[in-house]
């Protein structure tokens, strides 16, 4: 197993599925909303993806939301980008569980369906600066490291 993706346990038999690229020449995995959401005006909202992702260590996992959704519904992820890094995987706090932090720029409220296609997923290589000294193991979930 280099990379990929497993669907969490809380979500085996909730009838999602793992994400696909569309076309040949996609980049990105379409991740799909695991529950309904409605995303209030001027608010942040975590939508469940009932996924998480594997990969080697020197790469990450990088969230997007999808053009359509940003356009049209006016949404955005908050943080621009989500970065999901490799010990993030089947961390205990919460088995490296995707949620996409979704931001609504609109004056309306957006009702996000499960099976909605929210954000694409893309694996990506890093580099590591001279002299690193890279801390020690990831203890939690979200926001875990400080």
């Amino acid at each position: 197993m280099v990379r990929g993706f497993e669907i969490v346990s809380q979500y085996l038999d909730s009838g999602i599925s793992l994400p696909v690229r569309k076309t040949a020449a996609s980049a990105g995995y379409d991740m799909a909303a695991a529950q309904d959401r409605t995303l209030l005006p001027g608010k942040v909202t975590l939508v469940p993806t009932g996924l998480k992702a594997y990969m080697a260590g020197d790469e990450y996992l990088g969230i997007h939301i999808r053009s359509g959704l940003a356009v049209k519904q006016g949404l955005s992820l908050i943080n621009g980008q989500g970065i999901i890094d490799a010990d993030y995987y089947n961390n205990p706090a919460n088995e490296g569980h995707i949620m996409i932090a979704v931001f609504n720029h609109s004056d309306q409220p957006v009702l996000i369906t499960k099976g909605t296609r929210l954000a694409q997923g893309i694996f990506y290589k890093y580099l590591l600066a001279d002299h690193d000294c890279p801390g020690g193991d990831r203890l939690g979930g979200l926001g875990s490291t400080g």
